[in-house]
Protein backbone atom coordinates (compact mmCIF):
# COMPACT_ATOMS: atom_id res chain seq x y z
CA UNK A 1 0.00 0.00 0.00
CA UNK A 2 1.41 3.28 -0.64
CA UNK A 3 2.69 5.41 1.81
CA UNK A 4 0.42 8.69 1.32
CA UNK A 5 0.92 12.33 3.47
CA UNK A 6 -2.11 14.73 3.29
CA UNK A 7 -1.23 17.90 2.63
CA UNK A 8 -4.47 20.49 2.05
CA UNK A 9 -7.00 17.64 1.53
CA UNK A 10 -4.79 15.76 -1.27
CA UNK A 11 -3.10 12.72 -0.50
CA UNK A 12 0.04 12.64 -1.78
CA UNK A 13 2.90 9.87 -2.35
CA UNK A 14 5.04 10.36 0.93
CA UNK A 15 8.56 10.50 -1.34
CA UNK A 16 6.72 12.47 -4.00
CA UNK A 17 5.69 14.94 -1.07
CA UNK A 18 9.29 15.02 0.59
CA UNK A 19 10.72 15.14 -2.86
CA UNK A 20 8.80 18.57 -3.71
CA UNK A 21 9.13 19.78 0.34
CA UNK A 22 12.53 19.51 0.45
CA UNK A 23 14.38 19.48 -2.74
CA UNK A 24 12.34 21.90 -4.93
CA UNK A 25 10.42 24.63 -2.65
CA UNK A 26 12.87 24.72 0.22
CA UNK A 27 15.83 26.25 -2.16
CA UNK A 28 13.46 28.10 -3.64
CA UNK A 29 12.03 29.47 -0.37
CA UNK A 30 8.68 28.83 -0.79
CA UNK A 31 6.50 27.71 2.00
CA UNK A 32 4.85 24.20 1.42
CA UNK A 33 1.90 24.80 3.53
CA UNK A 34 0.37 27.44 1.18
CA UNK A 35 2.20 25.81 -2.29
CA UNK A 36 -0.25 22.82 -1.06
CA UNK A 37 -2.86 24.82 -0.20
CA UNK A 38 -2.37 26.54 -3.80
CA UNK A 39 -1.88 23.45 -5.83
CA UNK A 40 -5.38 22.24 -3.79
CA UNK A 41 -7.02 25.49 -4.94
CA UNK A 42 -5.89 24.80 -8.75
CA UNK A 43 -7.53 21.26 -8.38
CA UNK A 44 -10.69 21.85 -7.42
CA UNK A 45 -11.43 24.46 -9.63
CA UNK A 46 -9.81 22.70 -12.82
CA UNK A 47 -9.84 18.93 -12.29
CA UNK A 48 -13.85 19.10 -12.42
CA UNK A 49 -13.33 20.47 -15.51
CA UNK A 50 -10.76 18.59 -16.92
CA UNK A 51 -13.98 15.69 -16.71
CA UNK A 52 -16.21 17.93 -18.37
CA UNK A 53 -14.15 18.59 -21.52
CA UNK A 54 -13.00 14.66 -21.69
CA UNK A 55 -16.63 13.90 -21.40
CA UNK A 56 -17.30 15.96 -24.98
CA UNK A 57 -14.45 14.33 -26.20
CA UNK A 58 -16.08 11.00 -25.50
CA UNK A 59 -19.12 12.26 -26.55
CA UNK A 60 -17.77 13.90 -30.14
CA UNK A 61 -16.31 10.03 -30.75
CA UNK A 62 -19.50 7.97 -29.58
CA UNK A 63 -21.21 10.79 -32.37
CA UNK A 64 -18.62 10.28 -35.09
CA UNK A 65 -18.22 6.05 -34.70
CA UNK A 66 -21.97 6.32 -35.07
CA UNK A 67 -21.87 8.30 -38.48
CA UNK A 68 -19.28 5.81 -40.14
CA UNK A 69 -20.56 2.63 -38.75
CA UNK A 70 -24.39 3.80 -40.51
CA UNK A 71 -22.17 4.34 -43.91
CA UNK A 72 -19.78 1.47 -43.23
CA UNK A 73 -19.15 -0.04 -46.74
CA UNK A 74 -19.77 3.36 -48.32
CA UNK A 75 -17.88 6.64 -50.23
CA UNK A 76 -17.62 9.15 -47.97
CA UNK A 77 -19.09 12.48 -49.30
CA UNK A 78 -16.72 15.11 -47.47
CA UNK A 79 -19.17 17.90 -47.77
CA UNK A 80 -21.79 16.16 -45.53
CA UNK A 81 -19.13 14.53 -43.55
CA UNK A 82 -17.66 18.32 -42.99
CA UNK A 83 -21.38 19.56 -42.53
CA UNK A 84 -21.98 16.85 -40.27
CA UNK A 85 -18.72 17.51 -37.75
CA UNK A 86 -19.41 21.58 -38.13
CA UNK A 87 -22.68 20.34 -36.60
CA UNK A 88 -21.71 18.73 -33.48
CA UNK A 89 -19.10 21.55 -32.95
CA UNK A 90 -15.86 19.18 -33.66
CA UNK A 91 -15.56 21.82 -36.38
CA UNK A 92 -15.98 25.56 -35.89
CA UNK A 93 -15.29 28.44 -37.66
CA UNK A 94 -11.13 30.13 -38.44
CA UNK A 95 -10.82 32.48 -36.14
CA UNK A 96 -9.68 35.95 -37.43
CA UNK A 97 -6.26 37.52 -37.80
CA UNK A 98 -4.63 37.78 -34.46
CA UNK A 99 -1.12 38.88 -32.86
CA UNK A 100 0.77 37.01 -30.32
CA UNK A 101 1.82 38.94 -27.74
CA UNK A 102 4.48 36.58 -26.21
CA UNK A 103 6.97 38.62 -24.33
CA UNK A 104 10.81 37.38 -23.08
CA UNK A 105 11.28 34.78 -25.32
CA UNK A 106 14.62 33.54 -26.55
CA UNK A 107 16.73 34.17 -29.37
CA UNK A 108 16.43 29.65 -29.87
CA UNK A 109 13.15 30.68 -30.57
CA UNK A 110 12.15 33.82 -31.55
CA UNK A 111 15.26 34.82 -33.85
CA UNK A 112 17.14 31.38 -35.24
CA UNK A 113 16.28 28.46 -36.81
CA UNK A 114 17.69 24.66 -36.04
CA UNK A 115 17.18 21.54 -35.12
CA UNK A 116 14.89 20.77 -32.11
CA UNK A 117 15.43 17.37 -30.24
CA UNK A 118 12.63 15.23 -28.26
CA UNK A 119 14.35 13.04 -25.33
CA UNK A 120 12.66 10.43 -22.86
CA UNK A 121 13.04 12.54 -19.54
CA UNK A 122 13.45 9.21 -17.99
CA UNK A 123 16.81 8.16 -19.48
CA UNK A 124 19.70 10.35 -17.73
CA UNK A 125 22.30 9.47 -20.53
CA UNK A 126 20.18 10.42 -23.44
CA UNK A 127 18.99 13.79 -21.59
CA UNK A 128 22.29 14.58 -21.23
CA UNK A 129 23.48 13.35 -25.18
CA UNK A 130 20.58 15.79 -26.05
CA UNK A 131 21.08 18.56 -24.04
CA UNK A 132 24.93 18.48 -25.13
CA UNK A 133 23.70 18.52 -28.53
CA UNK A 134 23.68 22.34 -28.82
CA UNK A 135 27.17 21.78 -30.65
CA UNK A 136 28.60 18.97 -32.99
CA UNK A 137 31.87 17.90 -35.03
CA UNK A 138 31.12 18.57 -38.68
CA UNK A 139 34.10 16.24 -39.40
CA UNK A 140 32.57 13.57 -36.95
CA UNK A 141 29.20 13.74 -39.13
CA UNK A 142 30.93 13.06 -42.22
CA UNK A 143 32.76 10.63 -41.31
CA UNK A 144 30.90 8.39 -39.26
CA UNK A 145 27.66 8.93 -41.73
CA UNK A 146 26.40 8.25 -45.18
CA UNK A 147 25.84 11.88 -45.32
CA UNK A 148 29.26 12.13 -47.32
CA UNK A 149 29.53 10.75 -50.70
CA UNK A 150 32.41 8.16 -50.28
CA UNK A 151 33.71 4.94 -49.43
CA UNK A 152 33.05 4.01 -46.04
CA UNK A 153 36.09 4.53 -43.64
CA UNK A 154 37.43 0.91 -43.59
CA UNK A 155 37.40 -0.79 -39.93
CA UNK A 156 40.80 -0.89 -38.12
CA UNK A 157 41.58 2.43 -36.77
CA UNK A 158 41.67 6.18 -38.60
CA UNK A 159 40.73 5.60 -42.15
CA UNK A 160 42.94 8.41 -43.76
CA UNK A 161 41.40 8.32 -47.40
CA UNK A 162 38.43 8.80 -45.87
CA UNK A 163 39.26 11.08 -43.49
CA UNK A 164 40.34 13.26 -46.68
CA UNK A 165 37.28 13.11 -48.22
CA UNK A 166 35.80 14.82 -45.01
CA UNK A 167 37.94 17.78 -44.77
CA UNK A 168 37.64 18.20 -48.90
CA UNK A 169 33.72 18.62 -48.24
CA UNK A 170 34.29 20.95 -44.95
CA UNK A 171 36.40 23.19 -46.93
CA UNK A 172 33.44 23.21 -49.46
CA UNK A 173 30.94 23.57 -46.74
CA UNK A 174 33.10 26.71 -45.72
CA UNK A 175 32.88 27.87 -49.01
CA UNK A 176 29.42 28.02 -49.49
CA UNK A 177 28.44 29.75 -45.86
CA UNK A 178 31.81 31.39 -45.11
CA UNK A 179 33.34 32.32 -48.66
CA UNK A 180 36.64 33.79 -49.14
CA UNK A 181 37.52 36.67 -51.08
CA UNK A 182 39.42 35.56 -54.20
CA UNK A 183 40.38 32.56 -53.17
CA UNK A 184 39.11 29.14 -51.65
CA UNK A 185 39.23 27.45 -48.01
CA UNK A 186 41.44 24.81 -49.37
CA UNK A 187 44.01 27.06 -50.67
CA UNK A 188 43.89 29.27 -46.78
CA UNK A 189 47.27 28.47 -45.20
CA UNK A 190 46.06 29.19 -41.60
CA UNK A 191 48.25 32.27 -41.26
CA UNK A 192 46.51 35.34 -39.11
CA UNK A 193 42.90 35.57 -40.24
CA UNK A 194 40.78 34.40 -43.01
CA UNK A 195 40.43 36.90 -46.06
CA UNK A 196 36.80 37.09 -45.60
CA UNK A 197 34.06 37.71 -48.29
CA UNK A 198 32.10 39.01 -46.03
CA UNK A 199 33.86 40.90 -42.67
CA UNK A 200 30.94 40.42 -40.04
CA UNK A 201 30.56 37.05 -40.07
CA UNK A 202 34.06 36.81 -37.95
CA UNK A 203 32.86 37.14 -33.97
CA UNK A 204 35.99 36.01 -32.27
CA UNK A 205 38.92 33.72 -31.42
CA UNK A 206 40.03 30.90 -28.85
CA UNK A 207 42.98 29.02 -28.74
CA UNK A 208 43.89 30.21 -32.11
CA UNK A 209 40.43 29.16 -33.35
CA UNK A 210 38.18 30.85 -35.31
CA UNK A 211 34.01 31.87 -34.43
CA UNK A 212 31.87 33.17 -37.28
CA UNK A 213 28.34 33.19 -37.93
CA UNK A 214 26.02 32.69 -40.69
CA UNK A 215 22.03 32.79 -40.58
CA UNK A 216 22.86 33.33 -36.98
CA UNK A 217 23.91 30.13 -36.35
CA UNK A 218 27.95 29.74 -35.09
CA UNK A 219 30.39 27.94 -36.71
CA UNK A 220 33.58 27.53 -34.63
CA UNK A 221 37.01 26.71 -36.89
CA UNK A 222 39.45 24.60 -34.34
CA UNK A 223 42.85 25.05 -35.24
CA UNK A 224 45.40 22.82 -33.93
CA UNK A 225 48.38 21.62 -35.71
CA UNK A 226 49.13 18.91 -32.75
CA UNK A 227 45.65 17.19 -33.28
CA UNK A 228 45.91 14.27 -35.70
CA UNK A 229 43.86 15.51 -38.36
CA UNK A 230 45.38 19.22 -37.46
CA UNK A 231 48.62 17.90 -38.14
CA UNK A 232 47.85 16.74 -41.78
CA UNK A 233 46.42 20.14 -42.97
CA UNK A 234 48.08 22.61 -43.94
CA UNK A 235 45.96 25.70 -42.62
CA UNK A 236 46.14 23.19 -38.81
CA UNK A 237 42.20 22.61 -39.41
CA UNK A 238 41.63 19.77 -36.35
CA UNK A 239 37.78 20.71 -36.59
CA UNK A 240 34.81 22.15 -37.62
CA UNK A 241 31.97 22.64 -34.82
CA UNK A 242 28.87 23.98 -35.82
CA UNK A 243 25.76 24.91 -33.47
CA UNK A 244 23.46 22.28 -33.99
CA UNK A 245 20.22 21.50 -31.36
CA UNK A 246 18.96 24.50 -30.81
CA UNK A 247 16.26 23.35 -28.34
CA UNK A 248 15.32 19.63 -27.11
CA UNK A 249 12.19 18.67 -25.74
CA UNK A 250 12.38 17.01 -22.44
CA UNK A 251 9.36 14.26 -22.90
CA UNK A 252 7.16 13.19 -19.96
CA UNK A 253 4.51 12.26 -22.59
CA UNK A 254 4.96 9.65 -25.39
CA UNK A 255 8.49 8.67 -25.15
CA UNK A 256 8.19 7.49 -21.61
CA UNK A 257 5.64 5.06 -19.40
CA UNK A 258 5.60 6.91 -16.19
CA UNK A 259 1.93 5.45 -14.22
CA UNK A 260 3.00 5.57 -10.95
CA UNK A 261 4.69 7.57 -8.26
CA UNK A 262 7.83 6.31 -8.63
CA UNK A 263 7.82 7.02 -12.15
CA UNK A 264 7.20 10.48 -12.11
CA UNK A 265 9.58 11.05 -8.99
CA UNK A 266 11.83 10.20 -11.47
CA UNK A 267 11.02 11.97 -13.70
CA UNK A 268 10.48 15.48 -12.25
CA UNK A 269 13.74 14.42 -10.76
CA UNK A 270 15.74 13.89 -13.75
CA UNK A 271 14.22 17.44 -15.07
CA UNK A 272 15.34 19.45 -11.54
CA UNK A 273 18.93 17.88 -12.49
CA UNK A 274 18.89 19.26 -15.89
CA UNK A 275 17.46 22.10 -14.62
CA UNK A 276 19.50 23.00 -11.61
CA UNK A 277 22.44 21.72 -13.96
CA UNK A 278 24.37 19.05 -11.59
CA UNK A 279 22.24 16.12 -13.43
CA UNK A 280 25.18 13.45 -13.99
CA UNK A 281 25.38 9.50 -15.53
CA UNK A 282 27.90 7.01 -15.30
CA UNK A 283 27.81 4.09 -17.05
CA UNK A 284 30.60 1.45 -18.70
CA UNK A 285 32.02 1.62 -22.28
CA UNK A 286 34.76 -0.38 -23.48
CA UNK A 287 35.98 -1.46 -20.10
CA UNK A 288 36.62 2.19 -18.68
CA UNK A 289 33.90 3.75 -16.63
CA UNK A 290 32.69 7.31 -17.53
CA UNK A 291 30.61 10.03 -16.03
CA UNK A 292 28.34 12.39 -18.52
CA UNK A 293 27.63 15.77 -17.32
CA UNK A 294 25.71 18.64 -19.13
CA UNK A 295 28.47 20.45 -21.23
CA UNK A 296 29.62 24.25 -19.94
CA UNK A 297 28.96 27.08 -21.53
CA UNK A 298 31.74 28.24 -24.55
CA UNK A 299 33.99 31.31 -24.33
CA UNK A 300 35.71 33.19 -27.14
CA UNK A 301 37.45 36.78 -27.40
CA UNK A 302 35.31 39.01 -29.18
CA UNK A 303 37.20 41.23 -32.06
CA UNK A 304 36.99 43.97 -29.41
CA UNK A 305 38.66 41.83 -26.62
CA UNK A 306 35.47 41.22 -24.61
CA UNK A 307 34.23 38.08 -23.82
CA UNK A 308 31.73 36.20 -25.88
CA UNK A 309 29.49 33.69 -24.35
CA UNK A 310 27.55 31.21 -26.10
CA UNK A 311 25.29 28.80 -24.48
CA UNK A 312 27.21 25.13 -24.20
CA UNK A 313 23.54 23.14 -24.13
CA UNK A 314 20.19 23.28 -26.20
CA UNK A 315 17.91 25.51 -24.56
CA UNK A 316 15.14 23.12 -23.11
CA UNK A 317 11.36 22.68 -23.34
CA UNK A 318 9.33 20.22 -21.15
CA UNK A 319 6.57 18.20 -22.43
CA UNK A 320 3.74 17.62 -20.05
CA UNK A 321 1.34 14.74 -20.42
CA UNK A 322 -2.03 15.39 -21.91
CA UNK A 323 -5.28 15.72 -20.42
CA UNK A 324 -6.60 11.99 -20.56
CA UNK A 325 -4.12 10.45 -18.36
CA UNK A 326 -4.56 10.46 -14.48
CA UNK A 327 -2.03 9.08 -11.82
CA UNK A 328 -2.31 7.64 -8.57
CA UNK A 329 0.84 9.72 -6.95
CA UNK A 330 -1.74 11.91 -5.42
CA UNK A 331 -5.44 11.28 -4.90
CA UNK A 332 -8.32 14.33 -4.63
CA UNK A 333 -9.99 14.70 -1.74
CA UNK A 334 -12.63 12.69 -3.39
CA UNK A 335 -10.24 9.52 -3.80
CA UNK A 336 -9.87 10.03 -7.67
CA UNK A 337 -6.45 9.98 -9.52
CA UNK A 338 -4.79 13.71 -9.74
CA UNK A 339 -5.18 14.73 -14.04
CA UNK A 340 -1.85 13.92 -14.62
CA UNK A 341 -1.37 17.01 -17.56
CA UNK A 342 -2.22 19.46 -14.33
CA UNK A 343 0.24 17.34 -11.59
CA UNK A 344 2.92 18.00 -14.65
CA UNK A 345 1.98 21.78 -14.99
CA UNK A 346 2.36 22.79 -11.56
CA UNK A 347 5.44 20.75 -10.37
CA UNK A 348 7.58 21.26 -13.46
CA UNK A 349 7.09 24.95 -13.64
CA UNK A 350 8.38 24.72 -10.20
CA UNK A 351 11.00 22.85 -10.46
CA UNK A 352 11.91 25.72 -13.59
CA UNK A 353 11.76 28.50 -11.24
CA UNK A 354 15.17 27.09 -9.85
CA UNK A 355 16.12 28.50 -13.04
CA UNK A 356 14.48 31.95 -13.05
CA UNK A 357 15.89 32.50 -9.75
CA UNK A 358 19.49 31.75 -10.79
CA UNK A 359 19.91 28.44 -8.38
CA UNK A 360 20.98 26.23 -11.34
CA UNK A 361 24.79 26.03 -12.19
CA UNK A 362 23.66 27.43 -15.70
CA UNK A 363 21.37 29.27 -16.89
CA UNK A 364 18.70 27.83 -19.55
CA UNK A 365 16.41 30.54 -20.54
CA UNK A 366 18.37 33.77 -20.64
CA UNK A 367 15.21 35.66 -21.06
CA UNK A 368 13.72 34.28 -17.97
CA UNK A 369 11.11 31.79 -19.67
CA UNK A 370 9.74 28.60 -18.67
CA UNK A 371 8.46 26.52 -21.69
CA UNK A 372 6.18 23.94 -21.22
CA UNK A 373 4.45 21.92 -24.45
CA UNK A 374 1.44 21.18 -23.59
CA UNK A 375 -0.10 18.18 -26.18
Amino acid sequence: MTDRIECSGLKVDAKLAQFIEGEVLAPLGQDAGVFWKGFAALLGKFAPRNRELLAVRDTLQARIDEWHQARAGKPVEQDEYQAFLTEIGYLVPEPGDFEVTTEDVDREIAKMAGPQLVVPVLNARFLLNAANARWGSLYDAYYGTDALDAPPARPGGYDEERGAAVIKAGRAFLDGVVPLSGMSWSDWDGEGDPPLADAAVLIGHRNGGLLMEHNGLSIELVLDHSHPVGATDKAGIADIILEAALTTIVDLEDSVAAVDAEDKLAAYRNWLGVIRGDLTDTFDKGGKTLTRELAEDRHWTALNGADHVLPGRSLLFVRNVGHLMTNPAILLEDGSEIPEGIMDAVITSAISKHDLEGLGKYRNSRAGSIYIVKP
